[in-house]
């Protein structure tokens, strides 16, 4: 059993960020790099990343820095994981423009969750504790600027591990 690490195409990177929905957050605050969990959606119209956030260190660090990266993975054992990281930059979205998005978000990621978990969510606070706040969120996008995708698989397993949830991309 050879093992070895494979690049993945564009569209395949683009598939894999379509169907799941958490990854890992990263950005800078002074002179050090952060990373933190985050649910986003793939907004395959706008070709960008939708998430938001109560305000805080994070919101406040890429507001001075916009540069961010998103990492998203998969992992199901040693030698069988995916891995896609977006480099992009962060837009604070305002008014009619951030409601609007975070409504394309919430109906993703509950298209997501039903799609993929069987999983049935009617409103956005039953998947996110950030919508328990009184004050309104920091919905935010970020737009690609390179995306690259990695994976690694015995050989006898390239063929028979699918995309999480890939069978069902539109």
């Amino acid at each position: 059993m050879e093992n070895e690490t494979r690049s993945m195409t564009q569209d395949d990177c683009i598939k894999f960020l379509s169907n799941h929905c958490i990854g890992h957050l990263a950005y800078i605050a002074g002179k050090s790099p952060f990373i933190v969990p985050v649910t986003y959606y793939y907004d395959k119209e706008n070709k960008c990343l939708i998430s938001y956030s109560g305000e805080g260190h994070k919101v406040e660090s890429m507001r001075r820095y916009s540069e961010v990266a998103l990492q998203v993975e998969e992992v199901t054992a040693i030698h069988n994981w995916r891995s896609v990281m977006v480099n992009g930059t962060f837009e604070e979205l305002k008014g009619a423009t951030a409601k609007k998005y975070l409504h394309t978000f919430a109906n993703g990621v509950q298209d997501f969750l039903k799609r993929v978990e069987g999983a049935k969510v009617d409103y956005i606070k039953d998947f996110s504790s950030k919508m328990e706040s009184e004050t309104a969120p920091v919905v935010y996008c970020i737009h690609i600027s390179d995306i690259i995708g990695k994976y690694r698989v015995t050989d006898e397993e390239v063929d028979v591990i699918p995309l999480h949830g890939a069978d069902t991309f539109g």
